[in-house]
């Protein structure tokens, strides 16, 4: 998605050069396309001039759109998302812990979107050079 935003002027993108320069394979990258397109995330063009795009601009798409869709839940721990899952659910002060720490990393990635990101990757490469 980040190498999508990093691209998203340059109309539709293939696999194989996301694939070529996030250094994964093309059966990885499709396998967390798929989601993402079934879901709106990205949309993708056929033909010789074909390839995937966000769907959304870049500050409209947050981290946790992305990892919710290719994670499924983000709770830290399962007894957060479905209490019956622990007979001491109800009474457990490990799992208020847990529910707040999950809040929290779900209020921060909601926070930071894609064009946020772009900005990021664009600071680490001034310090590098």
């Amino acid at each position: 998605m980040l190498d999508l935003a990093l691209h998203y002027k340059e109309g539709p993108i293939f696999l194989k050069d996301i694939a070529q320069r996030q250094g994964i394979s093309e059966k990885y990258l499709w396998q967390l396309i798929h989601p993402l397109k079934a879901t709106g995330l990205i949309n993708s063009t056929r033909g010789a001039h074909g390839g995937y795009v966000l769907a959304k601009e870049p500050g409209e798409i947050s981290l946790k759109d992305i990892m919710q869709v290719v994670e499924g839940s983000l709770s830290l721990v399962d007894c957060v998302d479905n209490a019956a899952v622990c007979q001491r659910a109800e009474t457990c002060i490990t799992r208020d812990v847990w529910q707040e720490a999950t809040q929290g990393m779900l209020q921060t990635l909601g926070a930071l979107t894609l064009e946020s990101m772009i900005k990021r990757q664009a600071e680490k490469e001034k310090l590098t050079k």
